[in-house]
């Protein structure tokens, strides 16, 4: 069954309306009696039947609740160094179907691009539709929010000590990821992972202040795309629920 986040919480009566009520109705062509799932934003899923479809808007009746386990039983935050191109929409949209609970666009010294407030408007709504979308592709139980792009000095204001920061920097080679995650076990993690130039000194010493771990990928230097998927796929499969 295809599955539909909504805004309110279970209840025998719901609806859906806007671009999902348009996708319903004119892309999938569901009709009256057909059953979808919709996840409140509690996470707690259930199965309705349609029994209205309106212009703008698609009428639902509670069937029943489901019992999922989608949720990985660790936190994983990603905060990635804004690339170049659209990369950022396939990490946004890997990341999502890996399990990361939220991921934050970073404006970096290297970053080689540059977004006005316009732009980084656009940008932030496009790629949480990206997350939506990659959550429902996936089975999610909530759409992991993609924050405004920001600096790493409001990054690590709002991160809490629990938090384990891990930096992907190709400058360390005493450490790999493997080991500091050994030593590190955590039910939160945040990972940092550069643009296409890396980091700068000036934000190695920034995020060493605030108690990142810097760590090595290996003796390859990756792509900054698969630096940060290769990265929380390990965490994942680590203290996550990948891999069974």
């Amino acid at each position: 069954m295809r599955r539909f986040f909504i805004k309110t919480s279970l209840s025998e009566e719901m609806f859906i309306a806007g671009q999902d009520a348009h996708h319903i109705s004119k892309v999938l062509r569901l009709q009256v009696g057909d059953k979808i799932i919709v996840i409140p934003p509690d996470g707690r899923a259930g199965t309705a039947q349609i029994i209205e479809i309106a212009v703008d808007k698609v009428r639902l009746l509670l069937q029943g609740t489901l019992e999922e386990d989608k949720e990985a039983p660790i936190q994983v935050y990603l905060a990635q160094g804004l690339p170049k191109s659209d990369k950022m929409d396939y990490i946004i949209q890997k990341a999502v179907e890996l399990g990361v609970s939220a991921i934050f666009p970073i404006q970096m010294d290297h970053s080689v691009v540059q977004y006005d407030n316009a732009k980084k408007k656009s940008r932030g709504d496009r790629w949480q539709k990206i997350s939506v979308e990659a959550a429902k592709q996936c089975g999610r139980s909530f759409v992991p929010s993609v924050e405004p792009i920001q600096g790493l000095a409001e990054l690590f204001s709002h991160i809490s000590d629990e938090v384990v920061i891990i930096m992907l920097y190709e400058g360390q080679t005493e450490k790999g990821l493997k080991q500091v995650l050994a030593e590190n076990p955590a039910k939160a993690y945040l990972l940092l992972i550069g643009p296409e130039g890396g980091f700068s000194d000036q934000e190695v010493i920034i995020s060493q202040k605030h108690g990142a771990l810097v760590v090595t990928m290996g003796p390859r230097i990756l792509r900054t795309e698969t630096a940060s998927l290769a990265a929380v796929a390990m965490i994942m499969y680590e203290y996550g629920d990948m891999g069974g």
